[in-house]
Formats: C-alpha cells, sequence, structure tokens
C-alpha cells in the first residue's frame, strides 16, 4: 500500500472520528470543565498533555466513548481506551474497538489475591503481568491510555475500590501524567440495563495530573487517586457515599468495563 494512501486513509479516519466525537458529545451533553487550585473552568480550551494516562470513575456504558470524544482531535487519535476482549472480542464490536477507538483489549481475571484469600493462579498471576506489560507498550509507543481503575460499571451512587494496575502504571512511567476525570450524570443518561439514552446533561471533569510520590506507598496513592474522583463528584451530587465499595485489589488490568 503506497505511502500517499496510508495517507489518505488517517485522514479519512481522523475526520470520521472527529464527527463521531461531534455526535457522543451531542448525545451525552457533554460539558468538559477543568479544575485546578480550587478552580473549575471551561475545559474545552484546556492544553492537555500530549501524552497521559486518563482515569475516570465508571457508571455507564457511555463513559469510554465520552471521555473519548471531549479529548481534542490531537490527542484523541493516539489515545487507547483498555477494554474488555471478552465483551468487544467479535464482529461489528472488535472492528468499532480495534478499527475505529483504537481500543487496547485485556482479558479479564487478573486480579490479586486479596489478604486472607488463597493466592491467585499462577496462569492468572502471569495474565496479569503480561497486560500490564501490554499497556506499558503501549506508553512506550507514544500513545496514551483511557483507564477504569474501579474495574467494573458502578450504580454512579459511590467509588468501588481502585485497582491496583493505576498505580503500577504510573510507578513505572513516572514522566507521564496520570490526568485525574470525573464523569458525571453519565449513569443517569445510560444506566446499567438501559439500552436507549435519556436526555441529561453531563460534565467531564480533568484535574491537574498526579503521579506517585518518592516514598508514597500502593495504598496511599490508590487512596490519593479515589479522592480526587470522589471530591470532584460531591460537588454534583452531595449525597454521593465517599467511601469506596470493597472489592478486589488488582495488581493487573484496570479493565473498561464487566458486562
Amino acid at each position: 500500500m503506497s505511502q500517499a494512501h496510508l495517507r489518505s486513509s488517517g485522514i479519512a479516519l481522523s475526520g470520521a472520528r472527529s464527527v463521531v466525537a461531534v455526535a457522543v458529545a451531542a448525545i451525552a451533553g457533554a460539558k468538559p470543565e477543568f479544575a485546578a487550585n480550587g478552580e473549575v473552568r471551561d475545559g474545552s480550551t484546556v492544553d492537555l498533555p500530549t501524552q497521559a494516562i486518563f482515569y475516570a470513575n465508571h457508571s455507564s456504558h457511555l463513559d469510554f466513548v465520552t471521555l473519548w470524544a471531549s479529548l481534542p482531535p490531537r490527542l484523541r487519535n493516539r489515545v487507547r481506551p483498555v477494554a474488555a476482549a471478552d465483551y468487544w472480542s467479535s464482529g461489528f464490536k472488535r472492528a468499532a474497538a480495534e478499527g475505529f477507538f483504537n481500543a487496547y483489549l485485556v482479558e479479564r481475571g487478573g486480579s490479586s489475591a486479596r489478604e486472607g484469600e488463597a493466592p491467585q493462579h499462577p496462569d492468572r498471576a502471569r495474565r496479569s503481568s503480561s497486560q500490564i506489560d501490554g499497556m506499558n507498550e503501549v506508553l512506550s509507543a507514544g500513545d496514551s491510555l483511557i483507564i477504569f481503575p474501579e474495574g467494573t460499571r458502578g450504580t454512579g451512587e459511590k467509588l468501588a475500590r481502585f485497582q491496583a494496575g493505576l498505580y503500577h502504571l504510573a510507578r513505572k512511567n513516572p514522566e507521564i501524567p496520570v490526568i485525574p476525570v470525573a464523569l458525571a450524570n453519565l449513569g443517569r443518561i445510560l444506566p446499567k440495563g438501559v439500552k436507549i439514552p435519556v436526555p441529561h446533561l453531563s460534565t467531564v471533569r480533568f484535574h491537574e495530573p498526579i503521579g506517585v510520590g518518592e516514598e508514597e506507598s500502593k495504598e496511599e496513592f490508590l487512596g490519593r487517586a479515589t479522592a480526587i474522583i470522589n471530591r470532584s463528584l460531591r460537588s454534583f451530587d452531595p449525597d454521593m457515599d465517599d467511601e469506596p465499595e470493597p472489592g478486589e485489589d488488582s495488581a493487573s488490568d484496570p479493565k473498561e468495563e464487566k458486562r
């Protein structure tokens, strides 16, 4: 295939992504914001880093595409959402995930055992390590990642405990900013069990980048990462529970969603 044809295909794909991004933003009523130094401002003109690890709360099927659509085109074409392979593994779904959204597909079931539980099976542990290695390769290639550290869609009433994949990625790649993103009201537009979106305004709030402190433990980092999202969401819903739900501490894949 000629270089000219490749360039033409790339331009066409970028144009199609822009059209879809506009449509998604319209359906979700998405308003981008940026929070810094205790102030919130319009996020449509924020100069986000060229490469980043974006992590967000997860309560709707619309989360990944709405966050993706809220990024400027120069970033949208180089960001890879982490998604569950078993859901996106066949037919149109796989073509859309890998060909259009450039998703990085991972296998489920890589989480580590919690204290007091039997150690995970060796095959599962190897798969966990392999998935994190794969995400590190994505970052090494210059692309960004979108991850949902809860590992599954929640109700939107409280966050699930963050899995450890976010910590391992941040620690391995200290030069890459880790950007918290609070997604508000998307769970009301397309909650669990609903297939047709209900019109509602939503917000995609980007926060200042964070990183793993020199003496910061995994638990401390994940607690801090969780608290940023929690505080942001509570500004939209003061009744939201600020204590994360108990859940597995994963050393592996921060999966896009479980179905």
